[in-house]
């Protein structure tokens, strides 16, 4: 696969302030974590009753925070996500593996929730040593598979957008520095078969249903647990990834270039999951989430919050570019950050521009009403 990173939020350590995180902490305590999880002391996995199913944490030193990847075992071994392809996320996935008594070679099908590398990572060589099919939402399937094409419109894309945002060429030089450190975490090239919203696949002795979350990818896929050994779940739950995250809230806006209307989208998704009215939701990082509706609210509630705080910034600095605005709510951005403060400082522009709150020029955003009704921007939030 290609060498391109497209590298998410922290999602372990101890909770960062708010203002310096594009990432992003809500507060400092969200319903799903605990502190013990903090740290890259390697943990055993987690088997958990009900279906047969385990949950692998694996270390991220690539990026900011621990995976998690799920083995639902039976008859269809099967694998949600797969973490970064790096050697000691390899061994450890391995370890995982092999405490819930499986090996590589007994994986019949991997499942993944997007594209991002510390979630596909490892696809690729553990699909070849297990003769294993890949299965990915169909918008997701060419950077998956690695295609060349695809990953030319990224870059394509990519420049427009750095350009666009006004992110200043020694901070485009510190972005493409910390991704070549890092060339080898997207892993190999795969074959990958595409799934589409409301499609029924088999893992273990589970049925999963696929639910299509665009926002944070444009391909983010839940999967949803319809049933367990041919009968109804005793619970409603969800492999979810990164589309609600018990700690932090899934970037939007710089996590994939290619989605459209991010903002609106990513709402749209957090009321298509509430609507599922899942018991639990188990995520691409931390600890499961035992009450997804609840943090779904705050979720929403909290990027009401953040479209305020645009706002404000435009009323008080006149009109900024997307890496200004950026700057006003996150201060200095280091790494992976200076792609994601003003990515989500451009989704929340870009909603604001589309309900004609602001106007742009050029690359600069202009406040045209000065006291909007900010949650009426938001129909589908809950407050």
């Amino acid at each position: 696969m290609p060498a391109e990173l497209n590298l998410p939020p922290p999602a372990d350590g101890p909770p960062a302030p708010l203002r310096n995180r594009p990432g992003t902490v809500v507060t400092e305590d969200r319903p799903g974590t605990t502190p013990t999880e903090y740290g890259n002391a390697h943990t055993p996995a987690l088997v958990y009753p009900g279906m047969d199913r385990t949950r692998i944490r694996l270390n991220n030193t690539v990026f900011e925070g621990r995976n998690n990847a799920y083995l639902l075992d039976g008859a269809t071994p099967t694998l949600i996500d797969t973490g970064v392809s790096m050697p000691d996320t390899r061994s450890e996935l391995v370890a995982g593996l092999s405490e819930a008594g499986v090996a590589v070679s007994d994986l019949d099908r991997i499942l993944l929730t997007h594209w991002h590398a510390d979630h596909s990572g490892l696809a690729g060589e553990l699909a070849a040593e297990a003769d294993a099919t890949v299965f990915a939402h169909e918008a997701d399937v060419p950077l998956v598979a690695g295609d060349d094409d695809a990953f030319a419109e990224v870059r394509a894309l990519r420049e427009r957008r750095f350009a666009e945002w006004g992110i200043p060429p020694d901070k485009q030089a510190e972005l493409a520095a910390f991704r070549t450190e890092f060339e080898g975490a997207a892993g190999e090239s795969v074959a990958v078969e595409p799934l589409t919203d409301g499609d029924r696949i088999a893992a273990g002795d589970a049925e999963l249903s696929v639910v299509h979350l665009p926002g944070h990818a444009a391909g983010l896929a839940a999967f949803e647990v319809t049933a367990v050994d041919g009968a109804a779940p005793d619970s409603a739950e969800a492999f979810v990834g990164d589309a609600i995250l018990p700690q932090y809230t899934p970037n939007v806006g710089g996590a994939d270039l290619r989605v459209d209307g991010p903002l609106a989208q990513y709402v749209d998704s957090l009321g298509r999951l509430a609507a599922r009215d899942l018991d639990r939701a188990w995520p691409g990082h931390r600890d499961p989430i035992d009450d997804p509706a609840g943090r779904i609210s705050e979720i929403r509630t909290h990027h009401v919050d953040r479209t305020r705080r645009v706002v404000d910034t435009l009323r008080e600095h006149g009109p900024a570019d997307a890496w200004t605005v950026s700057a006003h709510l996150f201060g200095d951005l280091h790494e992976v950050h200076i792609l994601h403060g003003p990515g989500e400082a451009f989704a929340h522009l870009d909603h604001l521009e589309r309900e004609g709150v602001v106007e742009r020029d050029g690359s600069d955003y202009r406040l045209v009403d000065l006291d909007p009704d900010v949650p009426a921007l938001f129909p589908n939030a809950r407050y």
